[in-house]
């Protein structure tokens, strides 16, 4: 399949709708391997303005008179099967240079009148070549807070150039923000989408929910404008005065306006939190309150923070443009938080994830959560089933290792799930054998507590794959400061079943045997105490630089 790109932008390369059509284009690649593709960059081009001599229809038929670069253009057009305009919208319309090169078609065109069905219009001129098969793309950024309504010229252009629905559109809004790093979180997002896209257009078409994504705002009407307003440093008339600079909004106070427009108000935890940012190189503080409502920035710290991040901007800017990882940061001591952690524990929730959204529409399953419970109970029932009746209580954990799986189904099994399957098995069957649980229990305790320990080595220890959850999923993984915490609390865990393994074994030959169960499960409701009390505690100190 070969592909022609139109890029009609004066900027070239470096035009914001070209970044939504090379994603387009990634999505399409990814569906079809065997694309050829052309990119032609008209502001690099020599392609003069028609004359309107009419010497390709009468004098040189198919021939302008004009000799420029737009006699390849022509043969591109030809070569292709599927034709990507890639346009920012000018004046409700296309760029200048681009409508010269839409006007010098005309060569393609036959001089004679007929109407052709579908083509929108009072008259039209049949094609010279047979361009049957073709397909077209528009795709376009505008700045306006939305494309709906502003692309009336252009659909119309391309009613008449193509026919009424005989092309496929993709027109974005605010398409400034594709050149601010600060949010590239939201417009990778975005990207996401218009990549999915590609791939379906492969597949014979752009889904509805795909769609829906696409006319999604980037910013919330009233933010955009605000700060896009704000950017120009005049005021309504064009005026601008040493007032009026002194009134403009300054770059950091903006970038904290766009920095709450990335709230999630669907998130909102049932009570109000403000969030402070005081950027220490510029002496600059702002306060985000964060609500049922949505956001809203107070500039006069006229509220009772709830937590307080402290940075320089310059870090925080290196943070949302996704040049350092913000735990990466916090670890380095590049910033400090204070007051309730909780909020930078959950920053993704509240301000829109850190990775955009990479799958289909279609593809895209509620995603099952690992759950502790699979591994532990069979643990549980192997420490206080035995020891009270060795076969009886034997056959008991075989038996829930069996079930235990069929009650959670809906969960997502670690390797820990599975060891632990195993492990309960094979000791349950050895005591079943004739093996002592005097040795048998305290070699269970032994082997759980080498399982969590040994997983520390690892890249992710064993409490990680389930605390998680909490945490935004797999995406906490990639946190330097919730592995670290996960480390040490599973490192202490390890430890203590390392304890217990002793101390089951001397318990084991007393009178008090047929209790170790209920025993050993005083200190872990301690440890469990703890654990909850560490899991909010060490971050916020790390954070806090005590």
């Amino acid at each position: 399949m070969n592909v022609l790109v139109i890029n009609g932008s004066p900027k070239g390369a470096g035009s914001n709708t070209y970044r939504l059509t090379s994603a387009f284009l990634d999505g399409m690649k990814q569906e079809i391997w065997n694309i050829q593709t052309k990119e032609l960059s008209i502001s690099r081009m020599n392609i003069k303005p028609c004359l309107g001599c009419f010497s390709c229809w009468n004098r040189t038929p198919g021939q302008c008179c004009i000799q420029d670069d737009m006699q390849q253009v022509i043969q591109d057009l030809l070569w292709a099967d599927v034709t990507i305009w890639s346009f920012p919208l000018y004046y409700f319309t296309v760029p200048g240079s681009l409508k010269n090169l839409i006007d010098r078609q005309l060569p393609m065109l036959l001089p004679f009148m007929e109407e052709k069905e579908g083509q929108v219009g009072n008259g039209n001129h049949p094609s010279r070549y047979d361009m049957s098969g073709k397909r077209t793309v528009v795709i376009s950024t505008c700045g306006f807070y939305t494309a709906t309504g502003n692309y009336d010229g252009v659909c119309s252009l391309f009613d008449h150039l193509c026919g009424r629905g005989n092309y496929t559109t993709v027109f974005c809004g605010q398409g400034e923000l594709f050149r601010v790093p600060e949010l590239s979180v939201r417009t990778n997002e975005y990207l996401s989408y218009v990549k999915q896209a590609g791939r379906q257009y492969m597949k014979g078409g752009i889904s509805r929910e795909t769609r829906e994504q696409l006319d999604q705002l980037l910013l919330p009407r009233e933010t955009f404008e605000a700060c896009a307003d704000a950017s120009w440093g005049i005021d309504k008339s064009g005026a601008k005065t040493d007032e009026i600079a002194a009134k403009k909004e300054s770059d950091t106070l903006i970038f904290t306006r766009q920095m709450a427009s990335l709230y999630r108000k669907e998130n909102y935890p049932g009570k109000d939190i403000v969030l402070e940012m005081h950027y220490t190189d510029v002496e600059e503080s702002y306060q985000i309150l964060l609500g049922k409502d949505g956001s809203h920035v107070y500039t006069d710290k006229s509220l009772t923070a709830t937590t307080k991040i402290e940075t320089p901007v310059t870090v925080w800017r290196s943070i949302a443009a996704g040049e350092i990882r913000g735990d990466e940061a916090m670890m380095q001591g590049l910033y400090k938080v204070k007051g309730d952690f909780n909020l930078m524990l959950k920053w993704d929730t509240y301000f829109g994830g850190s990775r955009p959204q990479t799958k289909r529409v279609e593809e895209v399953l509620p995603q099952k959560n690992t759950n502790m419970n699979i591994m532990l109970i069979p643990w549980i029932v192997l420490w206080v089933a035995p020891a009270i009746h060795k076969q009886g209580g034997s056959l008991i954990s075989i038996v829930v290792c069996a079930l235990v799986p069929l009650i959670f189904y809906q969960n997502r099994k670690t390797v820990y799930d599975i060891l632990t399957n195993a492990l309960v098995t094979g000791f349950s069957v050895m005591m079943l054998a004739g093996c002592s649980e005097k040795w048998m229990l305290p070699l269970s305790y032994l082997s759980f507590g080498v399982m969590w320990l040994v997983s520390c080595l690892g890249k992710v220890p064993l409490t990680a794959h389930y605390s998680m959850n909490s945490y935004g999923g797999e995406d906490a993984l990639q946190n330097a400061l919730f592995l670290k915490t996960n480390r040490i609390l599973t490192m202490l865990w390890g430890v203590l079943y390392l304890f217990t393994s002793v101390f089951t074994w001397l318990l084991m030959r007393t009178p008090i045997s047929s209790y170790i169960g209920l025993i050993n499960s005083v200190l872990p409701i301690f440890m469990g105490i703890f654990t909850a009390w560490f899991q909010k505690w060490y971050p916020a100190k790390v954070a806090g630089g005590q």
